[in-house]
């Protein structure tokens, strides 16, 4: 079945995100913008991540929010089995959750404006996605609230100024939140262009609610 075909394909370009995002988010960028020290600001992995909320976007408009969630489960599974291969298990958890709940999210809130102008549900749900999952993600796999799930690093919670340029310091990865969570959306408005480009591609299948 074509939606069969599709939803593999979705699944395993879901899972590479995943898996390549959970692996470069323990690498901070190097280098300064500005006089800032961009490592206390971002990740590598904030600039792979955006790529899912596209996936899960296509899928949606495509087949609708039923097969969506399979993409999304299907690289939950696939991508957190090999994420504890390639980093470290707090990271993989941690990670796994904010990508199922962010997604989820993105879903719903992309099912909800669909028939309106082609932009808003990608851009709504993806940022709302964004700053979900950018929240338990870091919260989860660096906050000392939550060692319980496993070691923390030290160099995350080494103090640093946030945004690089305030006078008022905090933990690195909230730093790197807050970094991370900026980059998402301009990455998430940049991938609207290859979105529109797809639409008249992959047109939505005749069960599926329109979505413009």
């Amino acid at each position: 079945m074509l939606s069969s075909r599709y939803t593999f394909i979705y699944a395993l370009l879901m899972a590479a995100v995943v898996v390549a995002s959970n692996f470069l988010v323990q690498f901070p960028v190097v280098g300064t913008f500005w006089g800032i020290a961009l490592g206390d600001l971002l990740t590598w992995g904030a600039f792979i991540y955006p790529f899912a909320f596209l996936v899960t976007d296509l899928a949606n408009r495509q087949f609708g929010p039923s097969i969506a969630r399979r993409v999304v489960l299907a690289g939950f599974v696939v991508g957190v089995t090999l994420s504890f291969l390639a980093s470290a298990p707090r990271i993989a958890i941690a990670s796994g959750t904010a990508y199922l709940v962010g997604q989820l999210l993105d879903i719903s809130v992309f099912n909800r404006l669909r028939r309106q102008t082609w932009w808003r549900a990608p851009l709504a749900g993806s940022l709302l996605g964004s700053a979900l999952d950018t929240l338990l993600f870091f919260s989860l796999a660096f906050a000392p609230l939550f060692a319980f799930i496993g070691p923390n690093e030290d160099f995350a919670i080494q103090s640093a100024p946030i945004l690089g340029a305030l006078a008022t310091e905090a933990p690195r990865w909230i730093s790197w939140a807050l970094g991370d969570l900026v980059v998402k959306i301009l990455v998430g408005v940049v991938l609207l262009l290859p979105y529109g480009a797809l639409m008249n591609v992959l047109k939505p299948m005749p069960q599926v609610a329109p979505a413009r």
